[in-house]
């Protein structure tokens, strides 16, 4: 069996790195662009600091906005029609997984409109084309969208999220630059920043890890972990390390798949539009030390890109137990919430676990699970 790498064309990282976008644009013969960007983007003027840079090199554009935190199928569907009557050839993607999570489906219908149904697109479909050409400069250091194969909408209408999986959508061009990220709250900083970490550490213990993304995930722990308190903290050093740390993280996991924290943060976020980041969060220390017993000798490598001391002496249970409580301490150190109280109801259990099992990162998973199991995981956090 062959193991595949997909990664972007081009990347660009570092602070200023967006001035690098009109020379790509006019290299590549592109004419207009279709910005997506969410309206909180717009309003706090981080989406004008890549318009601004257009604008000073006479490239013209039109904005689309039409966004949520957790975007839908109308999202899309108004999406195509607004690229449609826009006249652009390519779409600049400005914001975390949202924005460029809509500007991937887009990009794919327009030039496979055959799957016009949003929901046709869901698990790994058979698209013939590459989407539209995206740029794609992420403001959260979180998603990795920019460099994945994945893409996430939320079917409001039957209460769930979808994972859309398809190596037409990447993006042509990454462009990571933290000057991009310093305006993120503290909030979302951290949310954003375990998110990555979860990508990481789901990536290296799921079932299709090998020895390259097992590299990519251990370089992304041991950066994520350095960085997030900083970022958090809003220091140059932690915004630029969290920028490539979940880069880094999605190099893998868009490549060998996820876990359940994945698919019980999804489920949470179509029920209740729970953050992303924040889902995974709290999820994620549990779920280790349910996966543990199927992990080998991996919660070692954790424990020891994360930071923790003397783990060659440490016996098996208490090298796995030092991972998981190395990442609850930072999930702690960073404010995220430590339980499922406030977010979760009894009477949705049922329907979150059947929702859980049937998502598409389930089945990664080191260790298998039951619409049972995954209902017992949920109550334990209630």
């Amino acid at each position: 069996m062959a193991n595949r790498i997909v990664l972007n064309e081009t990347s660009y990282h570092g602070a200023g790195a967006i001035r690098e976008i009109p020379a790509e644009v006019k290299v590549r013969g592109f004419q207009k662009a279709f910005v997506c960007s969410d309206p909180d983007l717009l309003k706090f003027g981080v989406t004008k600091k890549v318009t601004d840079v257009l604008d000073e090199a006479g490239l013209t554009y039109e904005i689309y906005s039409n966004i949520k935190p957790n975007p839908t199928i109308e999202n899309v569907q108004t999406g195509v029609a607004a690229y449609q009557a826009s006249g652009a050839d390519y779409i600049i993607a400005i914001g975390g997984g949202s924005s460029m999570d809509t500007a991937k489906a887009v990009g794919i219908i327009i030039n496979n409109p055959e799957f016009a149904d949003v929901r046709s697109l869901e698990g790994v479909a058979p698209t013939k084309k590459p989407c539209v050409p995206i740029i794609a400069v992420p403001t959260t250091a979180g998603t990795a969208a920019e460099v994945t194969i994945n893409y996430v909408i939320t079917d409001v209408e039957k209460k769930r999220k979808f994972v859309c999986v398809d190596t037409h959508d990447i993006p042509v061009i990454a462009v990571i630059d933290s000057d991009m990220m310093s305006t993120m709250p503290k909030g979302l900083t951290a949310a954003t920043g375990m998110d990555a970490l979860t990508h990481a550490i789901e990536g290296y213990i799921t079932k299709a890890a090998w020895e390259m993304t097992d590299m990519f995930h251990l370089k992304a722990i041991e950066i994520i972990s350095r960085s997030l308190r900083g970022a958090v903290a809003n220091t140059k050093e932690g915004r630029e390390g969290m920028a490539l740390g979940q880069y880094i993280a999605g190099m893998g996991f868009s490549n060998v798949g996820l876990g359940i924290v994945h698919s019980m943060a999804h489920a949470l976020g179509a029920v209740y539009d729970t953050p992303h980041g924040v889902a995974n969060a709290i999820r994620l220390p549990s779920i280790m030390a349910y996966n543990a017993p199927c992990t080998g000798e991996k919660y070692r490598e954790i424990a020891r890109a994360m930071g923790v001391e003397g783990v060659d002496e440490m016996t098996q249970e208490e090298y796995r137990k030092a991972a998981v409580d190395a990442v609850q301490q930072l999930s702690i150190d960073v404010g995220i919430p430590k339980d499922l109280k406030e977010i979760a109801k009894e009477e949705d259990v049922q329907f979150l676990a059947e929702s859980a099992y049937a998502d598409a990162c389930r089945p990664g998973n080191p260790r298998d699970t039951s619409v049972e199991e995954i209902a017992a995981l949920y109550r334990a956090l209630m």
